[in-house]
């Protein structure tokens, strides 16, 4: 196993110091962690491997080994590899979900506990969006290529994150205007970041696709 430490998260750390939200952020990357290990939790009980973890600005990224197995065991039109790829990416937002529910059922009273709760219904909705790589897109094209073909699939879901980060910036764009919170600012730059790097990869994938298509 490979453990890596993204640099970015040093540019964060400074960031939310200086703008006084380093507490927040703190509570938001203890969140982020424990959301990861969720993740880890259900790869180790789908019998994964992990490959590679990596510390990132929003907590951890884990990234599990394949077997042959997992290829070429089919379930419908695609392979079992899908199905653990959908519980896996739940893990994550389900168990912020359940945090949140439980102080709320708890009724919290002190800012921390307000904090924490809103901490991890954050985490949930941001993880869950139609993104790819986040949860929300993961699950989403793990789906799609259990109805189509593993093709269709990617390429729907960089159409899909395309779209959906558009919107998300015309209605952050409103928000930072109004609400002057640089912690949204961030978050879309983040999110810019993560779905350009995906779009490189994409187009690389159709090369090899169409590569494939004519030999």
């Amino acid at each position: 196993m490979i453990f890596r430490i993204d640099l970015k998260i040093f540019v964060f750390l400074i960031l939310f110091y200086f703008t006084r939200q380093i507490q927040i952020y703190a509570i938001i990357m203890i969140f982020c962690m424990i959301h990861e290990c969720s993740h880890l939790f259900a790869g180790l009980l789908l019998k994964m491997k992990v490959k590679q973890v990596t510390l990132l600005p929003v907590g951890l990224s884990i990234e599990f080994s394949l077997t042959k197995r997992d290829y070429n065991e089919k379930i419908l039109k695609s392979n079992r590899l899908e199905i653990k790829r959908i519980i896996i990416a739940m893990a994550g937002p389900l168990v912020n979900i359940l945090i949140m529910l439980f102080i709320l059922f708890m009724k919290p009273t002190t800012n921390l506990s307000m904090m924490i709760m809103y901490s991890n219904l954050l985490i949930a909705i941001f993880n869950l969006l139609p993104i790819y790589p986040l949860d929300g897109g993961r699950i989403l094209k793990s789906i799609l290529s259990l109805l189509v073909n593993k093709v269709n699939a990617t390429i729907y879901m960089n159409k899909i994150s395309n779209i959906v980060l558009f919107l998300i910036t015309f209605l952050f764009s409103i928000l930072i205007y109004d609400l002057k919170n640089i912690a949204l600012l961030v978050i879309l730059i983040y999110l810019w970041y993560i779905v350009l790097k995906e779009n490189k990869i994409y187009k690389m994938k159709v090369k090899i696709y169409q590569m494939l298509k004519y030999l």
